[in-house]
């Protein structure tokens, strides 16, 4: 059975940092691309970082201005994202996500999601 499992989420101060963690089960974890998506209310599921099976290149949309960075663990199937300076505006349910093959940055081409872990960022 494939499991993806996200933890991490909290309520932060503007400002400051979080790590989120994925655990993968159930799937040659190490030959998936993995990435991580947001979703906040009444707004459409939103790609926020891409990490490739291969070599692990990193992959971000332009606008993330370099706060947040996506890594991997292989050997813990694992996937993590460190999101620094968090904002009011990156709340949201953050979902980790896994396909076969090159990364990518569309939502439609992965196989395997996870619940989701909210982060708030909130004074």
């Amino acid at each position: 059975q494939v499991r993806l499992v996200e933890s991490g989420g909290d309520l932060v101060q503007p400002g400051g940092s979080l790590r989120l963690s994925c655990a993968g089960s159930g799937f040659p974890f190490s030959s998936y691309s993995l990435a991580w998506f947001r979703q906040a209310p009444g707004k459409e599921r939103e790609f926020v970082a891409a990490i490739n099976w291969q070599y692990s290149e990193q992959y971000y949309p332009a606008s993330r201005e370099g706060r947040f960075t996506i890594s991997r663990n292989n050997a813990e199937n694992a996937v993590y994202l460190q999101m620094d300076r968090l904002r009011p505006e990156d709340t949201a349910v953050y979902f980790c996500a896994a396909k076969e093959g090159v990364y990518s940055g569309a939502a439609s081409h992965y196989d395997y999601w996870g619940q989701g872990t909210q982060v708030t960022v909130s004074s």
